[in-house]
């Protein structure tokens, strides 16, 4: 088989050198899933993984819900390397031998809840969920303060969540509001509650990052984590405050996952490396996220936070719960609210 592929390939006037100069670009990339290049700072990532490494990893909007269903659709011949999600999207790929165990470079520094213990998912980050609000596109209605504050009318047509269907942070902020609002991962009532309340706000609904559209003011108040609207604030300069909601909200962590059967499993296993090295921690840490290792955070990007007195504000939750509970709750979003 071997032979006939060569023979084939050298008839379309390929020499050996080209033959050996294609696979060694093919070794020089990697496929990851779920690297957009405004989530997260992943553009700053992405470039720093090529120039010490010599890995090219190309950009990949999908969300972690679409991430999950290609690396489904893909099982029997696999496209993407590397996988970047929600921790809950991580437990489900484990849990369907999508992925494969790797322990990567500073295992051991990843706190034992923040990853399986067969390395099939690890956490390079969290994110805190609430309000990311353009204060300069409320056309003079106060910064909401609370779950209850963007059901009032003032807020009509001004509040966007991902669809939490599909989306991981559209995810988040379901089990944030339903936490908030007394109920629990048996029990997501007060959430579909919620949200059914807010259709009569008139909500923007996006499947993926709607980041540049909280800029530009389309979305004046989107449900997303605190280094997004932090980026918004420092980096991009727009008058962006963010809120942790007086009622409560949560903090959940992002993994990543080596593909089963990846087609460049040695590329991969060192994408992985990289966003646990110093370096790649930092870049997250001035990215405004929580890296995974601790002390990876300079003060200077510790100050640009909210208080600790406001995150105390924010809790966590059992995780492989909130991945059972996902499905029944994305039916029953689909149900009774979109």
């Amino acid at each position: 088989m071997k032979q006939t592929l060569r023979t084939a390939v050298m008839a379309l006037g390929f020499t050996a050198a080209a033959l050996g100069s294609l696979a060694a670009q093919a070794a020089d990339n990697a496929i990851c899933y779920n690297c957009p290049p405004e989530w997260a700072d992943w553009g700053t990532q992405l470039k720093a993984i090529e120039a010490d490494t010599g890995i090219h990893v190309p950009q990949d909007n999908k969300n972690s819900g679409q991430s999950l269903a290609s690396i489904t659709a893909e099982k029997s011949n696999p496209v993407a390397d590397v996988v970047y999600y929600g921790v809950t999207f991580g437990i489900q790929a484990a849990e369907q031998g999508l992925v494969q165990g790797y322990k990567p470079a500073h295992w051991d520094e990843i706190p034992d809840g923040l990853k399986d213990p067969d390395g099939r998912w690890f956490a390079i980050h969290s994110g805190t969920l609430g309000f990311m609000v353009n204060v300069d596109a409320l056309n003079g209605a106060p910064v909401p303060q609370s779950w209850s504050d963007l059901l009032k009318p003032e807020y009509r047509g001004m509040v966007g969540y991902l669809d939490p269907s599909s989306a991981f942070v559209g995810y988040v902020g379901a089990v944030a509001v339903n936490g908030a609002l007394g109920g629990s991962l048996d029990d997501f009532t007060p959430a579909i509650e919620w949200f059914r309340k807010l259709q009569a706000n008139d909500p923007i609904v996006p499947k993926q990052t709607a980041y540049a559209r909280v800029l530009s003011g389309e979305i004046p108040i989107l449900l997303d984590y605190d280094f997004n609207a932090y980026r918004a604030r420092y980096d991009d300069k727009v008058n962006v405050q963010f809120v942790i909601p007086q009622e409560g909200t949560v903090t959940v962590p992002y993994v990543m996952s080596l593909v089963a059967n990846d087609p460049h499993p040695e590329a991969g296993k060192k994408v992985l490396d990289y966003v646990l090295s110093d370096k790649g921690q930092a870049i997250w840490a001035n990215a405004y996220l929580r890296p995974v290792r601790p002390g990876a955070a300079s003060p200077e990007a510790q100050a640009k936070f909210l208080p600790d007195s406001d995150y105390a504000r924010a809790g966590t939750v059992d995780y492989a719960r909130m991945a059972a509970a996902q499905r029944a709750f994305s039916q029953r979003y689909a149900n009774e609210v979109n």
